[in-house]
């Protein structure tokens, strides 16, 4: 036991009024000598003062501040200096002083430091006379949430949702928005004030929409959320995902997901990849949206039937890039500092050479051009070595020497036998992939350009032919490239627009 002098009793007023105060707690609040109260908007407080029984409270603390953490910092503070000038001191908080009391945890959490004993007096909390008050069993789950700081990841559709601390408008507007993250703005809540407290208690249950609208906010206000029924309001729940991708899998699920295998659905990942990017290439959002989720299906799936061999579940794919992040962003995350992009991508290579090291990869000993995954396409591939490349030493001092290159890999293409093509068209490929990349240009996306305009040249030909009621057997090549001189100055037109 500590020889402390100084004390903090913590007692709770209760939910009610002061019929249902326990004795123990009474005798505390009337024997004490410095009574403070976090505030006197209670019933309690009011029936004590018509006995005469009357303390000190912060609520003026509430109007000096914006924030809440403003609030009760200054009111573990105040109560700290009097129990360091007066001795001993009660806390009379609303509810249990272990339930919803931000100020009581700052006080445990402090204490030692500043020599000052908290005890902890008990009282009766806002729980059971909600509980009893909408039937509701706690056994079947529940959360208790601060609306003040009030997060949707915090949020389990699935279980009863209390949120207190909804002291007005404001913070039922803040509980709104965020409830609308998880729910349908239509879902039906409901809105408490004094509960169990005769004569003063309100019960409405509104759509969401409707909450932060309610004129009876204050000390005492919780909101109540119901648990989902429907199971559409799951389906936002990254849990309901591993959940669905699990049962497909399942003996009772789909045939043909049972069947696949890593090797089977390879590809899959590889052309749902393919369809992010034309949706991005298309500034399409919606289709983005789509088409991201058809690849982070790949990853489930991949990630299930991997945890049914034993070797890894999607969680731990989860951990290990939360992991990854954080260790390679110590400019955000650490102590490290990175004023520019430059610096943050060394900061992010160093970090990677750690990372080779302590899993006994051999760096030096490594290639040069090691590390460039196998199956990018090829002109992708040719991109990242010649980088790789050039990182090393290996590269052109000036573009001539490289439009030089491609003039000579092109005349060694037209002069070379039929057997040797195949060899000097990769060359000519590959020079012209490291004109790109002196030009600053990326190969694949500038083929990606010229693809499309490609196909829209040619579709304006197939329309010119269809207004004439024609096919291509019957036009020739000459109007044919007049079609597509007009569709260049179509296009040119289009883009000076």
């Amino acid at each position: 036991m500590n020889s402390w002098s100084r004390k903090i009793t913590v007692v709770g007023l209760g939910a009610g009024d002061l019929d249902q105060l326990p004795h123990g707690i009474y005798r505390t609040i009337r024997q004490a000598s410095h009574l403070y109260l976090r505030t006197k908007e209670h019933p309690v407080v009011a029936q004590l003062a018509e006995e005469g029984i009357v303390g000190e409270s912060f609520d003026d603390v509430y109007e000096r501040h914006s924030d809440f953490d403003g609030v009760y910092n200054e009111i573990v503070e105040t109560l700290f200096a009097r129990a360091e000038e007066l001795g001993e001191i009660v806390y009379a908080v609303p509810g249990h002083p272990l339930v919803a009391e931000r100020t009581v945890q700052m006080l445990l959490e402090q204490g030692e430091k500043r020599e000052t004993q908290i005890v902890i007096g008990g009282g009766q909390s806002f729980l059971d006379p909600l509980f009893a008050r909408l039937k509701i069993d706690p056994i079947e789950g529940f959360s208790l949430l601060d609306g003040t700081v009030l997060q949707a990841k915090q949020i389990s559709p699935g279980a009863h949702t209390i949120i207190a601390q909804v002291y007005d408008s404001f913070v039922a507007s803040d509980v709104k928005l965020t409830l609308m993250e998880v729910f349908p703005d239509e879902y039906e809540v409901t809105v408490v004030t004094a509960v169990g407290v005769a004569g003063q208690e309100r019960v409405e249950t509104v759509p969401l929409y409707e909450l932060d609208r309610l004129d009876h906010f204050g000390n005492l206000t919780l909101v109540y959320v119901p648990p989902a029924r429907d199971e559409r309001i799951f389906y936002r729940q990254f849990s309901y995902l591993k959940e669905i991708v699990a049962i497909l899998r399942s003996p009772e699920g789909c045939p043909w997901d049972r069947e696949q295998t890593h090797k089977s659905i390879r590809k899959n990942l590889i052309e749902e990849a393919y369809e992010v990017l034309e949706a991005i290439d298309d500034d399409d959002p919606d289709a983005m949206c789509e088409e991201l989720g058809d690849l982070l299906m790949q990853v489930m799936l991949h990630s299930q039937m991997a945890a049914e061999d034993g070797y890894f579940t999607v969680d731990d794919v989860v951990q290990g890039l939360n992991e990854k992040l954080i260790r390679r962003h110590p400019h955000v995350f650490g102590e490290k500092h990175a004023k520019d992009a430059g610096e943050a991508l060394a900061n992010w290579q160093e970090i990677k050479a750690r990372e080779k090291a302590a899993k006994g990869i051999d760096a030096a000993g490594q290639s040069a051009l090691a590390g460039i995954p196998r199956d990018l396409p090829a002109l992708m591939y040719a991109y990242k070595l010649q980088k790789k490349a050039a990182r090393a030493g290996f590269d052109w001092s000036d573009i001539a020497d490289v439009y030089a290159k491609v003039e000579e890999e092109f005349r060694e293409l037209r002069e070379a036998p039929e057997e040797e093509r195949a060899g000097e068209l990769g060359d000519l490929l590959f020079a012209v992939v490291n004109l790109a990349r002196f030009l600053d240009l990326d190969p694949e996306e500038a083929l990606a350009l010229t693809n499309k305009k490609f196909i829209r040249r040619f579709s304006y030909i197939e329309e010119k032919l269809r207004q004439t009621g024609r096919t291509f057997a019957e036009t020739n090549l000459a109007e044919m490239d007049q079609w597509w001189q007009e569709a260049k100055a179509v296009q040119k037109r289009g883009e000076e627009r």
